[in-house]
């Protein structure tokens, strides 16, 4: 038999692409920051756009956005790593994880890995799907947290040209620190915008679509009929799209690159326990999931 040779791992590329997007959201969480403290609306697209080039001129600013952007890279590193170590536990060859840094308003289109090699069990396939959302969420709660403790109440919650949807977990913590307050009253620390970006990148890897972590764990379970349930979990995307319009490019996106699964060779069901963890999975889905992440 002959073993394909796993590629060495790529320390050099993965270390400067994590620097870069280091950089890229401290920009944009100085930002994030200054506005907060500073009671201004969280994000306008004039003045903090050109926020990844003030970075140029006064490069110390960068460390007032480290409230946002560590917590924010170490919770998607920790979803990312999640898979990563579940890959060396089955002894799966994967890249390391790499960072995709963006001059946008929060610095990062997020993280990801590439596994190389076959999985043939549904039980890997489970374990390596479900170990990115819950070591994600581990680490996420903790953020969570102190930044909605260390928020406050302001009118500024509500102004400015994004305004950010709230899920069920967030407003849970909302209503612990400020009961009877409305959500849209509630002003997120940056550190708490954080833990935010990471319950909606939870929520959009868990739907149960073709490649990501949702459709490998939905595909450990139902096999064949997850392309059905992939199929239905799209079509909802579009009606959503009245509220939140992206949905509609994630649809498109999906149906055409996201639909395709590889084929699981041992189709040994799941045990009792994974059953549970994937009902888990669930609840994280619903508690994170926002039908209008942001509003314009």
């Amino acid at each position: 038999m002959i073993i394909e040779e796993q590629q060495r791992p790529r320390y050099f590329l993965a270390a400067t692409l994590l620097l870069i997007t280091l950089w890229t959201t401290c920009a944009a969480g100085s930002r994030m920051v200054y506005n907060f403290e500073n009671n201004l609306p969280a994000f306008r697209f004039e003045p903090d756009a050109l926020a990844l080039f003030d970075a140029f001129l006064n490069p110390a600013a960068l460390f007032a956005g480290l409230s946002f952007a560590l917590p924010l890279i170490v919770i998607l590193l920790a979803h990312e790593l999640g898979h990563y170590f579940a890959c060396l536990y089955y002894q799966l060859d994967s890249t390391l994880p790499y960072f995709l840094p963006v001059p946008t308003f929060i610095g990062t289109f997020g993280a990801f890995i590439r596994i190389r090699s076959i999985i043939y069990s549904r039980t890997v396939l489970f374990d390596v799907g479900i170990a990115g959302p819950l070591a994600g969420m581990v680490v996420l709660l903790p953020f969570l947290f102190f930044g909605v403790w260390m928020s406050h109440v302001s009118p500024a919650a509500v102004e400015g040209d994004l305004v950010f949807g709230t899920p069920l977990i967030i407003r849970f913590f909302e209503a612990f620190f400020f009961p009877g307050i409305p959500a849209d009253s509630i002003y997120l620390h940056p550190m708490a915008r954080a833990a935010w970006v990471g319950v909606f990148a939870t929520a959009l890897n868990l739907l149960p679509i073709g490649q990501l972590d949702g459709g490998h764990i939905v595909y450990s379970l139902a096999g064949k009929w997850s392309k059905q349930i992939s199929l239905v979990a799209i079509a909802t995307l579009v009606p959503l799209g009245y509220f939140y319009p992206p949905w509609w490019g994630w649809a498109v996106a999906l149906y055409f690159l996201g639909r395709r699964h590889p084929q699981i060779y041992d189709e040994s069901p799941l045990n009792g326990q994974r059953r549970g963890f994937a009902a888990l999975a669930a609840l994280i889905f619903l508690v994170c999931f926002m039908i209008a992440p942001l509003r314009y």
